[in-house]
C-alpha cells in the first residue's frame, strides 16, 4: 500500500459525563470526508486512546467504518502495552474492515530492538494488513533502530513509518537506508522538512482543526513541488504547530481548534483537564489568523515550475 494525502488521527468526542458522544463523532467523520481527507485513524493518542476502555475501541473502530462506507480509508492504532493484547485488537479491526494498521512500540517496558521486531511481525501474522509504524520514543520510551527496521522491512505489509521522533537525521537514514519504508510527516512542526525528504503522506493531528488547508498544503508543496509557497504556508503555520507540539497542553487545544471549526469535541477525559481561559483565548487569536495567513498563501497562482520556465524560454526563442 502506498500512501498519499493527509490522514487525520480524529478526536473523540465526549460527553460531560464523559461518555463517548456518538452523534458528535459522527460529525468529526463527515467534516474529514467533506474535506478531502485520504484517510481516517483510530486509535491514535489524538483520540484519546489510553483513556479509552477496549470494548470502546472496538467499537468506535466498527462505528466508524460502518460511518465511512467506503469513502475513505479507515486505519485503526493497535497499540497496548501487552502484545496479546495488541493481537486481539488487530484481529477484530481486520474482521471489522479496517484497511491497514498504526503500530507503535508498547509503552512502558522498553523492549530491545529484536523483541520489539517480534512484537511487530507477531501484529503481521495475526491481521496480515498493511501496517505503518509509528515512531514515538517521546511517548513509548524506545526508539524503532536500525536493527529494528531491518528486522520488520522483509515483511511486505511494513510499508510506512511516521516519523514522530523530532530527529530530522532519522530523515537521512530512512531515505538511504530503509527506501522501501514510506516516510510519513508524523511530527506538524517538521512537515516542511519531512516533504524536502520525499514524503507524500502526512498523519495530520492538525487536520482536525485545517483539513482543507492542511491538504492544499500537501498538494502545493508535496505533490506539486512549490517549496517556495510551502515554506511561506508552513511559517504561517507554525504558531498553530508550536502551541500544539510544544505547549503542553495537546488534546485541549486540537480540541478546542475543532470547536472553533463548529464541531462539538467535549471534554477530555481524564487526567486531562479542561483548558484554561487564558489558553482559549490565545487558541482563538492562533487559528484566526492562522486560517486568514495560509488560505491567502494558497489563493496564490502556482508559481511556475523549472520545467515551466525553461519552456518559455524556448518558445521565446
Amino acid at each position: 500500500m502506498r500512501f498519499k494525502g493527509i490522514y487525520t488521527p480524529i478526536i473523540t468526542p465526549f460527553h460531560p459525563d464523559f461518555s463517548i458522544d456518538w452523534d458528535a463523532y459522527a460529525e468529526v467523520i463527515e467534516f474529514q470526508i467533506e474535506a478531502g481527507a485520504a484517510g481516517i485513524i483510530v486509535g491514535g493518542s489524538t483520540g484519546e486512546v489510553y483513556a479509552l476502555s477496549k470494548q470502546e475501541r472496538l467499537e468506535q473502530i466498527a462505528f466508524t467504518r460502518d460511518r465511512i462506507a467506503g469513502r475513505t480509508l479507515l486505519m485503526a492504532g493497535v497499540n497496548d502495552m501487552r502484545t496479546s493484547e495488541c493481537l486481539s485488537i488487530a484481529v477484530a479491526a481486520r474482521d471489522a474492515g479496517v484497511d491497514a494498521l498504526l503500530v507503535a512500540a508498547p509503552p512502558y517496558s522498553l523492549p530491545d530492538q529484536s523483541e520489539l521486531a517480534e512484537h511487530v511481525l507477531a501484529i503481521d501474522r495475526a491481521a496480515a494488513l498493511p501496517i505503518m509504524l509509528y515512531n514515538y520514543p517521546g511517548r513509548t520510551g524506545v526508539m524503532m533502530g536500525e536493527k529494528f527496521l531491518a528486522g520488520v522491512a522483509r515483511s511486505a505489509n511494513v510499508c510506512a513509518i511516521k516519523e514522530s521522533s523530532g530527529d530530522v537525521n532519522r530523515y537521512h537514514l530512512l531515505y538511504r537506508q530503509f527506501p522501501q519504508l514510506q516516510l510519513v510527516v508524523g511530527a506538524d512542526d517538521q512537515v516542511l522538512e519531512t516533504f524536502a525528504w520525499g514524503s507524500q503522506a502526512w498523519v495530520c493531528a492538525t487536520g482536525n482543526i485545517f483539513p482543507v488547508e492542511c491538504r492544499r498544503f500537501l498538494e502545493i508543496c508535496a505533490l506539486g513541488g512549490d517549496f517556495e509557497r510551502g515554506r511561506r504556508i508552513m511559517s504561517a503555520m507554525l504558531p498553530l504547530m508550536h502551541v500544539l507540539e510544544q505547549g503542553g497542553k495537546f488534546i485541549q487545544c486540537v480540541k478546542h481548534g475543532a470547536m472553533l471549526q463548529g464541531l462539538r469535541p467535549g471534554v477530555p477525559r481524564p487526567p486531562m483537564q479542561p483548558m484554561e481561559k487564558d489558553l482559549a483565548r490565545q487558541m482563538d487569536d492562533i487559528v484566526r489568523t492562522t486560517r486568514a495567513a495560509v488560505n491567502a498563501i494558497i489563493a496564490e497562482p502556482a508559481a511556475a515550475g523549472p520545467a515551466a520556465v525553461e519552456r518559455s524560454r524556448a518558445g521565446a526563442a
